[in-house]
């Protein structure tokens, strides 16, 4: 009996270490989401990619199930808040004011959803596509 193999057990345990490589992640991303709207309070970008790297790694161990969602939903909201935030760096350089309300903006949306995937996940939903 004890060298039968006991699947549903497997995949219990991955699904759970996946979600617990999920929680860590979004940890990184909310002290960084945090740091980016808080003034002062700038956590450092190593912290956005670690949590990056740590997605792209881990993501493949996720296929099919709901938790892939949540990798790829990280891995865009990086993605786009990085081409945000370089598209609209030139407003820093020609005007103080405008730069800093697109970028402030730019935080919040990026706070907004990594607080919202943290919501689903502590649901065990899956994020939209």
């Amino acid at each position: 009996m004890s060298d039968i193999i006991d699947v549903e057990s497997m995949d219990s345990e991955k699904a759970q270490a996946l979600k617990t490589v999920g929680w860590v992640s979004y940890i990184l991303h909310l002290i960084v989401a945090v740091g980016a709207v808080l003034p002062g309070a700038q956590a450092s970008t190593a912290l956005l990619i670690v949590a990056l790297i740590i997605d792209l790694v881990k993501k493949g161990e996720a296929e099919g199930s709901w938790q892939a969602s949540h990798f790829s939903w990280r891995i865009r909201t990086v993605v786009w808040a990085a081409l945000l935030y370089l598209v609209t760096s030139p407003l820093w350089l020609l005007f103080f004011f405008p730069g800093w309300i697109a970028w402030g903006l730019i935080s919040l949306w990026f706070l907004y959803r990594i607080v919202k995937g943290m919501v689903r996940m502590n649901a065990s939903q899956a994020m939209p596509d």
